[in-house]
């Protein structure tokens, strides 16, 4: 049975009701790796807001996300809680807007253990600090003690992939968990991820306009524009041979396979007039 099937989604918002996702439907299986890639605007963290059950009030959602076999269209709060932090968690572009910063990193990890797992204070102590060294913090103890604008920008990153692997999650959604790093630190927050989704056996839907990132931690890609899904496949197969005109235009502004391991590669935008047909 897949981890995550989506059937016949779509998403708008407000009167107009001019929709954002048209029709996606996708299958993630347990310990998968899907990229999903598009440029900005194709519906890409929308369609993650939609898993998280994160979208705004005014969004109206029709068909169907079964996440472990539970509808979550239309799931209560409380019970879309529980699974948020434990069995669904996510990695934001910005770690300064998933951490709270009044809050020691150290203490915000801790109270997602307690959360999910029950209060044991040295028990916890010891989970937030091992998963803190797994991530390729140094000083666990002094970072944990920190708040979040006394750590670098590779240092918070590091910090929220953390917290969304320190209850060993089912799904990771990785929302371009590195655009706001630099390209040395960019590539080593990379392989500290793609080392602990191994080691949680975690699935993975990893978000970004960035191809060479997703070729680099992905097993398969799905390709998303104008609010729908218009290719998947292995990674190799669509990067070797994508069938739709759209995914020619991203490989041939991306110059996939020509690019030395975390080099930062062009954002994606504006690809390929009329690419609507394959």
């Amino acid at each position: 049975m897949s981890l995550l099937v989506i059937e016949h989604l779509a998403v708008d918002f407000g009167r107009h009701q001019t929709k954002v996702l048209r029709g996606i439907d996708l299958r993630l299986e347990a310990g998968q790796r899907l990229g999903l890639v598009g440029a900005s605007g194709s519906g890409k963290t929308v369609l993650a807001n939609a898993i998280m059950g994160l979208l705004p009030d005014n969004a109206h959602v029709s068909g169907s996300i079964r996440f472990q076999q539970t509808e979550l269209i239309g799931l209560g709060d409380l019970a879309y809680s529980k699974r948020r932090g434990r069995d669904l968690t996510m990695v934001f572009q910005e770690p300064m807007t998933a951490l709270d910063p009044t809050m020691k990193v150290g203490r915000q990890a801790a109270e997602l253990i307690a959360l999910h797992r029950g209060h044991n204070p040295m028990a916890t102590r010891q989970r937030v600090e091992l998963v803190f060294d797994r991530v390729g913090l140094d000083q666990v103890s002094r970072v944990a003690e920190a708040y979040p604008h006394e750590l670098s920008g590779g240092q918070r990153q590091r910090v929220v992939i953390a917290m969304a692997l320190i209850n060993g999650p089912a799904l990771v959604i990785c929302d371009e968990p590195t655009t706001a790093l630099d390209a040395t630190v960019q590539a080593k927050v990379l392989r500290v991820l793609d080392a602990e989704l191994a080691a949680a056996g975690s699935a993975c839907l990893f978000i970004s306009h960035d191809l060479g990132l997703v070729a680099q931690i992905c097993t398969d890609i799905a390709v998303m524009h104008d609010g729908a899904i218009i290719e998947t496949g292995a990674t190799a197969d669509v990067l070797d041979r994508p069938r739709h005109r759209y995914t020619q235009g991203l490989l041939a502004t991306a110059r996939i396979g020509r690019v030395a391991p975390g080099e930062r590669l062009p954002v994606i935008e504006d690809f390929y007039p009329g690419a609507d047909q394959p």
